[in-house]
């Protein structure tokens, strides 16, 4: 766990719990104020094509939403710094709501056949991408940056890997096709000895 997600996270009623529960609580150092990616958290985040958003509305209810698109989509555009395209969806704008009131974001990265994850915690903020039609090009390339609607930054504070306990591996059809690929050319290379044969 980095430093700083350690910090906040650990609250006082979290380390009362931690108490209660297991005798002891976990020692809290003072941290740097944000913790930069490494090689290995700027690797993960460019492989992968989800995420699930959370932020946080007026009432303070957390709202999560899951955002998908090509591999990379979410983009590390600085030590501290990711970004990403908003496309239109169900104009219901409840992440982008949320920002406006209340700017702290979480974001949940899965690798479900590594059976691993990152936890992302920072400040988001919603850029109308025709006010920011460079940054948009940039984000998203210029091939889609007409049907982007928003842009969404999120000035990270920190970061999480989370043990594989209990990640059950899922595959997607391209993995699956992939992985069952050499078995179809041994299979068709049998069928074809089986025709020669006939």
């Amino acid at each position: 766990m980095a430093g700083q997600y350690l910090q906040t996270h650990f609250t006082p009623k979290v380390l009362a719990s931690q108490k209660h529960y297991y005798g002891r609580e976990q020692l809290v150092l003072p941290q740097p104020e944000r913790d930069p990616f490494t090689e290995d958290e700027i690797s993960f985040i460019a492989s992968r094509d989800s995420f699930f958003l959370a932020t946080v509305t007026s009432e303070g209810w957390p709202y999560i939403q899951h955002r998908g698109g090509s591999a990379g989509f979410l983009k590390v555009v600085g030590q501290n710094q990711l970004a990403f395209a908003d496309y239109a969806g169900n104009r219901q704008l409840l992440s982008t709501g949320n920002l406006a009131e209340n700017n702290r974001v979480a974001i949940f990265l899965m690798d479900y056949p590594q059976r691993a994850r990152l936890k992302i915690m920072g400040y988001g903020r919603v850029m109308d991408a025709r006010e920011h039609p460079e940054t948009a090009r940039l984000i998203a390339g210029p091939a889609v940056e007409k049907i982007i609607e928003r842009i969404f930054q999120i000035e990270v504070v920190s970061f999480d890997w989370n043990c594989p306990k209990y990640i059950t591996p899922r595959y997607t059809a391209a993995e699956v096709s992939e992985a069952i690929e050499p078995l179809q050319r041994r299979i068709a290379e049998l069928e074809a000895q089986i025709k020669t044969r006939s």
